[in-house]
């Protein structure tokens, strides 16, 4: 039986939410479409519990079809391959929201797979992928109780658009995406280009009023469709483990984590577990700590996170001695790595990052193969995370769903700074290598990727500065941490990580481990992030105020050159035979824009300087009256060609050869002559006549200068 709900977006759009029929052997099942972009969420779990985890197995994957959008997949295969990273950070923004929501101790493996089945290219697929999600959890029989729905907010101008299409983003100061409950806030995304903390915080509040909107729509399709919820066993610890742990290390457990240094407390904590396990005498019990491995490490993990907690809730004290507003000591660096265009350290107390940024043409800009309108991207930041980072040692595989968020939060960050292609015609590249890990890595990019930007000379509008605002929550007792550490982050309540400059906001990310925030408490989260922030930028103005004057001399020069669009042709050649040979004379990287501007790309003064000038002498239209020095290129019984310029030739009657008669052509000129030559006439078909006889003592004067 299929069943259809509706929700008046406004605009003449609407939300409709289906369910009955595809899909029918999953657990939960729901078609959701505005205008002709539709996509399907269903969601399927296990039978039973997965063993010997101590974490949510949760699997969240956003499968963007090509077929959606009316495209053939390129490559080699020509099917879909490796997500794109589009479609992971989607999975990221439908997975932090929910995640929070099952009860804890749930082991149950739970699979969200969302497909785009038509994207209209007006209507983005990203929200309804969220939405359906939460509705395909609300009428299955997962236990899965607190609804969710999502709501995207663009600024133009003065005006809040709620949901708005990709027309009206082009023209947006913000791309907020906000997911909630009914009563709270889940998760933030935003770019924004120095929106305000206060316009952001306006925003917020309009999306949560359509997300309540969604809910009821939802709410209405599971009463009407909903299946009944399944009881499933959640995971405690083995309660005889618990207590010989909690009897003989709680305390010493306790002190260790008011260890300040991370090594030392972790070495610490691993000595704590071999005593316990060598001073188990009771066969019984020994037999029991075997069987049930993961238990120890979960309730010590137990003991950790509550006397984290309790340090912060009672005694306002953080695991290194801080306040709960200080900053780690910050250390910035520039211009560290000899030969590349641009680099900079930034460290945060252990926390420390390289970025390297590399400046290149624009045709090696990224080639785009996915759902969205856009095709290519000029500033791209790659975030890299190995493992001797966090004195581990694990296989070097490609960049996992954590590094692609992070890279793409970096990116969003300084987007809004960077200056358009017409003012900086060049590709950039940024690459973050964390080289030690405890806390705001990303944060740290956004950081070094400011620093990295001015040191290569990229005109950046202001520098950016990333920080982030922790929470620990238990009833009534809240307290936001300033620059959270991996513990803080690991055994708190939220990681809301907040970039910008001191004008506004350029990017934002938060991630809740609890029910959700309020307005007010988002409010107070925000006036923290901007005082942190300034104190950032100070530091990184200290080293670096403003970007350098000149590029590194390492890095490629470009120049440009406007052409008549119709002699385009004329310059790449037929199958691009004449740009090949200019490349292959001076090389330099050549790109053509469809309205006639050319790019010379070149780490070579003089390549780039013979690049520019052959397409000048290719592309240029002589005027009657001109001088040239040509070369006599055939003979014919009538007159001489000469070519006057690369690629131009013009025809010299014999009656312009010389003042004197001139009976044979081959009397006065030979091939390969050089001679200077007056255009005097172009015909109806653009043919050129030269004259000889023309040119004066002054005329070759002028030209020699």
């Amino acid at each position: 039986m299929t069943k259809k709900v509706e929700l008046d977006f406004g605009g003449g759009k609407v939300l409709t939410l289906e369910t009955g029929r595809m899909a029918k052997q999953a657990s939960g099942s729901v078609e959701v479409r505005v205008g002709d972009t539709l996509v399907i969420a269903t969601t399927v779990m296990s039978d039973t519990p997965r063993p010997g985890i101590n974490f949510f197995p949760l699997l969240v994957d956003f499968e963007e079809k090509l077929y959606a959008a009316g495209k053939i997949p390129g490559g080699f295969f020509k099917r879909e391959g490796k997500p794109t990273e589009n479609a992971i950070l989607t999975s990221r923004r439908i997975d932090r929201p929910i995640r929070p929501l099952f009860p804890a101790g749930f082991r149950n493996d739970v699979q969200l797979v969302i497909t785009p089945l038509s994207v209209d290219q007006e209507n983005p697929p990203d929200i309804l992928a969220l939405i359906g999600a939460s509705a395909a959890l609300a009428i299955s029989d997962i236990p899965f109780d607190t609804l969710i729905a999502a709501a995207r907010v663009a600024k133009v101008g003065d005006k809040l658009i709620i949901d708005p299409t990709v027309t009206e983003m082009q023209d947006s100061e913000m791309d907020l995406v906000v997911a909630g409950s009914k009563d709270k806030i889940l998760m933030i995304e935003c770019g924004s280009e120095e929106v305000p903390e206060a316009e952001i915080i306006k925003g917020i509040k309009e999306a949560h009023s359509r997300i309540k909107e969604i809910i009821k729509l939802i709410e209405k399709l599971a009463k009407e469709v909903g299946k009944k919820k399944k009881t499933v066993k959640l995971y405690e610890p083995n309660e005889q483990i618990a207590k010989y742990i909690n009897d003989n290390a709680a305390d010493k457990i306790t002190a260790a984590m008011n260890i300040a240094n991370k090594a030392d407390r972790d070495n610490e904590l691993a000595k704590i577990k071999d005593e316990l396990e060598q001073g188990i005498k009771d066969e019984a019990l020994k037999k029991i700590f075997g069987e049930n491995k993961a238990d120890i490490g979960n309730v010590i993990e137990k003991i950790q996170k509550k006397a984290v907690r309790k340090m912060i809730l009672d005694k306002d004290k953080r695991p290194d001695g801080r306040g709960l507003n200080d900053l780690r000591e910050l250390s910035c660096e520039v211009g560290i790595v000899p030969r590349v265009h641009g680099s900079a350290l930034f460290s945060r107390g252990e926390t420390q990052c390289l970025t390297v940024a590399t400046l290149g043409a624009l045709g090696e800009e990224q080639r785009l193969d996915g759902l969205s309108p856009d095709e290519t991207k000029r500033y791209m930041h790659h975030y890299n995370f190995p493992s001797y980072s966090v004195g581990e040692v694990r296989p070097m595989r490609g960049p996992g769903r954590r590094e692609i968020g992070h890279g793409a939060l970096a990116e969003r960050s300084l987007l809004p700074v960077v200056p358009d292609e017409e003012k900086f015609p060049y590709t950039i590249r940024l690459v973050s290598e964390v080289l030690s890990s405890n806390g705001s890595t990303s944060m740290a990019a956004t950081c070094g990727s400011t620093l990295a930007l001015m040191d290569a000379g990229v005109k950046i509008d202001n520098p950016v500065a990333g920080i982030s605002i922790g929470l620990i929550k238990e009833g009534n007792k809240e307290k936001l941490l300033t620059d959270i550490q991996g513990i803080e982050d690991y055994y708190g309540d939220m990681d809301f990580k907040v970039s910008g400059t001191r004008k506004g906001v350029t990017g934002i990310q938060v991630d809740v481990k609890t029910d959700g925030l309020s307005h007010d408490l988002i409010a107070k989260i925000f006036a923290q992030a901007k005082e942190n922030r300034f104190k950032i930028l100070d530091k990184i103005e200290s080293v670096i105020a403003q970007p350098r004057e000149e590029l590194s001399e390492f890095a490629p020069r470009v120049s440009s050159i406007m052409i008549d669009p119709d002699k385009i042709g004329l310059v790449i050649g037929p199958g691009g035979k004449n740009i090949k040979r200019i490349i292959e004379e001076t090389d330099a990287q050549i790109d053509i824009e469809d309205d006639g501007r050319v790019l010379i790309t070149s780490a070579n003064a003089e390549g780039a300087k013979k690049a520019k000038q052959i397409i000048e002498d290719m592309t240029y239209e002589p005027k009657i009256g001109e001088v040239f020095k040509g070369k006599v290129v055939r003979i014919m019984p009538f007159g001489a060609f000469v070519e006057m310029m690369p690629g131009k030739d013009g025809l010299v009657h014999v009656s312009q050869i010389s003042q004197q008669r001139v009976a044979r052509v081959e009397d006065a000129l030979k091939l390969g002559d050089e001679v200077y030559v007056k255009l005097v006439e172009v015909d109806e078909k653009g043919r050129k006549n030269l004259s000889i006889k023309a040119v004066t003592d002054e005329d070759k004067k002028r030209l020699n200068k």
